[in-house]
C-alpha cells in the first residue's frame, strides 16, 4: 500500500476531495480541488463542488446520537459505517461532476460527523482526559472509492493537549494571509468561529476560536416554531420581518461563554437543544413573537462576532476587513447585522464571493488541504489556536 503514497508524494499537482459535515448535520459538502506546491507556496484550485442533503430519516438518526439519553453504542457503530458509505457516494459524485474518474483522484480528506465534543479536561482515575467523537468510517470510504482516505483529524490535536478545534485556521493562514492587511475570517456554520491573520504573520501568530452560536440556535428556533416543517430561516425572511427584542438579547448576551478567553471551542453540547428550549420558554413567558425571537437570535450571532473582536482581538490586532463564509453568509439579514456591528469598530465586512471564493466550499476545501498535508507527513494543527502542547500531524490514513 505504501507505494500508492509514494506515487502521490512525487506529484506536482494532487487531486483531492474534501468532505465536510458540520454541526448542523444538514448534509455533506464535497469539494474536488487541485493542490500544487507545499507549505506557504501551496496553491489550491477548486474544480467542482457539490452539497448533498442527508435524507430526513438518516438526519433524525444522527440527531439521536447527539444526546446520551437517545444514543447507544449500537446506534453509533451502525451510523459510523453507514455514513462511510454515504460519504464515499458523495466523493464519487463530485468526482463525476468534475468529469473525472476515481482513478484520477489521489486523496480524500473527510472531517466526518461530530456527535460529541468535550474539549474541557476531566480528571479521573489519575488521568486528565478530554475527548471527541467524529463518525463516518474512513476505511469504508477508502474501500468503496479505491482512493486513499484521511479522516478523524481532531483526535491527534487533543492527544497533544489541544481542544481539537478549530482546525480550518491552518488552511486559512496558507490561503488568505496578506502582507499589508489584518484579516479576520469568520465561518458561520452551526457554530461561529473566527480566525485572526495579522499582516505578514507566521503560523504561530494565528489566533482562532469559536465565537459562539452561528446558525445552530436560529435553526433550532425555526424548526421548533414550524413543527419541523422548516430547518432554517432561508434568506433571513423570518428575521427580516421581525424586530430585535432588547430584553431577550440582553439575557442572551449574559451567557458566560462569551467572556471565556481563547483558546476555546464549543458545539451542540452547549448551544444545542437545551439552550434553544430555554429561549423558547423565555419567549413564551414574555410574550415575544416568533418573528421577533428569530430576529433576536440572528442578531445574537452578529453581536457575538463583534463582541469577540472587541473583547479578545482589537487591542492586539486592529482589523481592516472581516470575510464571512459558511452557510450563514447566505442570510442577508445576518450579514447586514454583522456589517452594522463591525462598522462600529471600523472594520469592513465581506462575504467569500466578494473576493472570488466559494462560501459553501470553504470548509470542504480546508479538509482537502489538511489531508494533503497529512499524506506528506507535515504537522497540520496550530497550537496557538487549539492550545495543543506541540505541532502534530492530524488524520488517520486508510487504504
Amino acid at each position: 500500500m505504501i507505494h500508492r503514497l509514494e506515487k502521490v508524494l512525487k506529484k506536482r499537482v494532487r487531486r483531492v476531495v474534501g468532505l465536510m459535515s458540520g454541526t448542523s448535520a444538514d448534509g455533506i459538502d464535497a469539494a474536488l480541488v487541485e493542490i500544487s506546491g507545499r507549505d506557504e507556496d501551496l496553491k489550491v484550485n477548486l474544480v467542482a463542488f457539490e452539497n448533498t442533503s442527508y435524507p430526513d430519516k438518516i438526519r433524525l438518526r444522527i440527531f439521536e446520537l447527539f444526546a446520551p439519553q437517545t444514543s447507544t453504542v449500537e446506534k453509533i457503530g451502525y451510523m459510523n459505517f453507514l455514513l462511510g458509505e454515504i460519504y464515499a457516494k458523495a466523493a464519487l459524485s463530485v468526482i463525476k461532476k468534475a468529469g473525472l474518474a476515481a482513478r484520477d483522484v489521489d486523496i480524500i480528506g473527510s472531517h466526518g460527523q461530530t456527535i460529541f465534543h468535550a474539549p474541557q479536561t476531566v480528571t479521573q482515575y489519575g488521568y486528565n482526559i478530554s475527548y471527541t467523537v467524529q463518525i463516518g468510517e474512513g476505511a469504508v470510504i477508502a474501500l468503496r472509492t479505491g482512493i486513499v482516505c484521511v479522516s478523524d483529524f481532531r483526535v491527534a490535536d487533543m492527544a497533544a493537549g489541544g481542544q481539537g478545534a478549530p482546525l480550518v485556521p491552518y488552511t486559512e493562514f496558507l490561503l488568505y494571509g496578506s502582507a499589508d492587511k489584518n484579516i479576520l475570517l469568520q465561518n458561520i456554520g452551526g457554530i461561529g468561529n473566527i480566525t485572526v491573520i495579522p499582516n505578514g504573520c507566521t503560523a504561530s501568530q494565528i489566533i482562532a476560536f469559536d465565537t459562539g452560536p452561528g446558525n445552530m440556535v436560529i435553526d433550532g428556533i425555526v424548526e421548533a416554531i414550524t413543527g419541523g416543517e422548516k430547518r432554517m430561516d432561508t434568506g433571513g425572511c423570518i428575521a427580516g420581518s421581525g424586530s430585535v427584542n432588547q430584553e431577550l438579547l440582553d439575557m442572551l448576551k449574559g451567557d458566560r461563554y462569551f467572556t471565556v478567553p481563547p483558546p476555546k471551542t464549543t458545539g451542540r453540547e452547549y448551544f444545542g437543544k437545551e439552550y434553544v428550549n430555554r429561549i423558547l420558554r423565555y419567549m413564551k413567558e414574555n410574550g415575544i413573537t416568533n418573528k421577533d425571537g428569530i430576529a433576536t437570535v440572528t442578531y445574537l450571532t452578529a453581536w457575538s462576532i463583534a463582541d469577540a473582536y472587541r473583547r479578545f482581538i482589537k487591542e492586539s490586532c486592529s482589523a481592516d476587513r472581516l470575510i464571512v463564509g459558511g452557510g450563514g453568509s447566505h442570510n442577508p439579514v445576518l450579514i447586514d447585522f454583522i456589517r452594522q456591528e463591525m462598522s462600529m469598530h471600523g472594520v469592513e465586512t465581506f462575504i467569500q464571493e466578494d473576493i472570488g471564493f466559494n462560501s459553501d466550499a470553504k470548509e470542504a476545501v480546508a479538509f482537502a488541504i489538511l489531508a494533503d498535508r497529512a499524506i506528506f507527513g507535515v504537522p497540520n494543527n496550530l497550537p496557538s489556536v487549539t492550545g495543543a502542547r506541540s505541532s502534530v500531524m492530524m488524520g488517520k490514513i486508510s487504504f
